[in-house]
């Protein structure tokens, strides 16, 4: 994973800074492959980590909006996440999450780099129990505070996520687990065909 995570970390120092495309504007569509994992902490059952792998489909639904320093646009994406691995202390419980409500926030115009914040959930299969003697279904949803490195209609991306999983008080007790992760994604916007001036 350490590997996996330099070889991602150098994409998005090295990528091309120049490009003729156009930033990405209200209508456009952004496809993107992601990793992300990270410890519990605090909150819910400890001494769990995640690790997960998925693709994303999203669509900017605004133009620039907001006063003083928070303008920015507004995205709804959905997430197809095929490897999501809890590892616990009595082994590897493998998961699949459809995560069908991402709504994130990029918080001023597209330069150099984008500071976001975004919000996000769906259910959460597994093949044993989460957390141990619990449930195979649960909930994964979380918070993520993150920086967009765009290059025309590439981009890449680096976020600190926040990720509650429980299975919302369907069995008594429900411990829940708190994770921190790191993310690390790389796509491309689909621009429209026709764009205003």
């Amino acid at each position: 994973m350490k590997c996996l995570a330099g070889l991602s970390l150098l994409l998005l120092l090295y990528l091309p800074r120049a490009s003729a495309q156009a930033e990405p504007a209200q209508g456009d569509h952004e496809l993107e492959l992601w990793t992300g994992g990270g410890p519990s902490v605090n909150g819910g059952v400890g001494g769990i980590s995640t690790w997960n792998v998925g693709q994303r489909y999203g669509r900017i639904l605004t133009g620039l909006h907001g006063p003083g320093i928070v303008p920015g646009q507004f995205e709804y994406a959905v997430d197809v996440v095929p490897v999501f691995w809890v590892f616990e202390p009595q082994g590897t419980a493998y998961g699949f999450v459809l995560d069908p409500l991402a709504l994130k926030w990029d918080f001023r115009e597209r330069r150099q780099f984008v500071l976001y914040f975004e919000i996000s959930g769906g259910p959460l299969f597994t093949s044993r129990d989460v957390p141990p003697g619990v449930s195979r279904v649960n909930f994964a949803s979380g918070a993520a505070l993150g920086l967009y490195f765009p290059a025309g209609r590439f981009h890449g991306s680096a976020e600190l996520r926040y990720t509650h999983i429980s299975d919302a008080g369907l069995t008594n007790p429900n411990p829940g687990i708190n994770t921190v992760q790191v993310r690390l994604g790389f796509g491309f916007f689909r621009h429209r065909k026709e764009r205003r001036p």
